[in-house]
């Protein structure tokens, strides 16, 4: 990765600070952890924009994990060395990072309300998918071809308003699915290239997408378990190969529950 001239700052890290502090920035209360402290005055001299989402004890000895919109860095105690990149428990052939994110992105999920996103509920639910998702994005409208296979498999979808930059004008087509009457109908319309029209309305667009940044999303469709898991895009295009994938890792997870006890 090459670094921004004159700082050593990773080019993606600075770029994603500097893009979520003007969507996201939102003030913060230190904690009583003097080193947290130190840790988030430390980041704050290298980015002074960066907005700072978490900030945790790292399983690596004297560093703590901070989440700086989405990007995960880990920063000495005594605000001395910042490392990006993931860290990986070698004995165990764990990516700690990941699992990091996956926890974030699971509380995220439990507390998106269905008031902001679009369900497509299975009428016997077995699994369910959150889909951050762009009405312009050509790969979203392959998943979404298959949303009555999805369904009749026992998959809810549940779509999260994602537009992306590289699509000029697809915040406005959003916004247009999301004032429809019928919401579903016009998504559905909108993923068969249908143009969704012009209507405005209070939406949750804008701050959706600001939470997709946070927890690191970049691309459409990301598919995202309960548990914060993001499913392989091969996978997860092929009814059948996403319920097989679904079902994989419900039963990984009840087998390292039965372990954990």
């Amino acid at each position: 990765m090459r670094a921004v001239a004159n700082t050593g700052i990773p080019i993606m890290l600075k770029n994603l600070v500097l893009f979520a502090a003007l969507v996201t920035a939102v003030p913060f209360a230190h904690a009583a952890d003097p080193a947290e402290k130190t840790v988030r005055d430390a980041v704050h001299s290298l980015l002074p924009l960066a907005v700072i989402d978490h900030v945790n004890k790292s399983d690596l000895p004297g560093f703590y994990e901070v989440i700086i919109s989405g990007q995960f860095a880990y920063v000495s105690a005594d605000g001395k060395y910042l490392l990006q990149g993931s860290l990986y428990d070698v004995p165990h052939k764990k990516n700690l990072t990941e699992a990091s994110l996956e926890n974030l992105r699971a509380e995220a999920i439990a507390k998106l309300p269905a008031s902001k996103e679009i369900r497509f509920d299975a009428a016997n639910p077995k699994h369910t998918v959150t889909v951050f998702t762009d009405v312009d994005c050509p790969y979203c409208r392959a998943f979404h071809k298959n949303i009555g296979q999805y369904n009749a498999l026992g998959i809810s979808v549940h779509y999260v308003m994602f537009p992306l930059d590289i699509h000029p004008g697809a915040d406005k087509k959003a916004e247009a699915v999301w004032c429809a009457k019928d919401r579903n109908a016009a998504y559905t319309a909108a993923m068969n290239g249908h143009d969704p029209g012009t209507a405005t309305c209070v939406n949750p667009v804008a701050e959706t997408k600001s939470l997709g940044i946070e927890l690191g999303i970049s691309a459409t469709p990301t598919v995202l378990t309960d548990d914060g898991t993001s499913v392989d895009l091969a996978k997860a295009t092929s009814p059948q190969g996403l319920l097989a994938e679904l079902d994989r890792l419900a039963a990984e997870r009840a087998k390292a529950k039965v372990a954990a006890r």
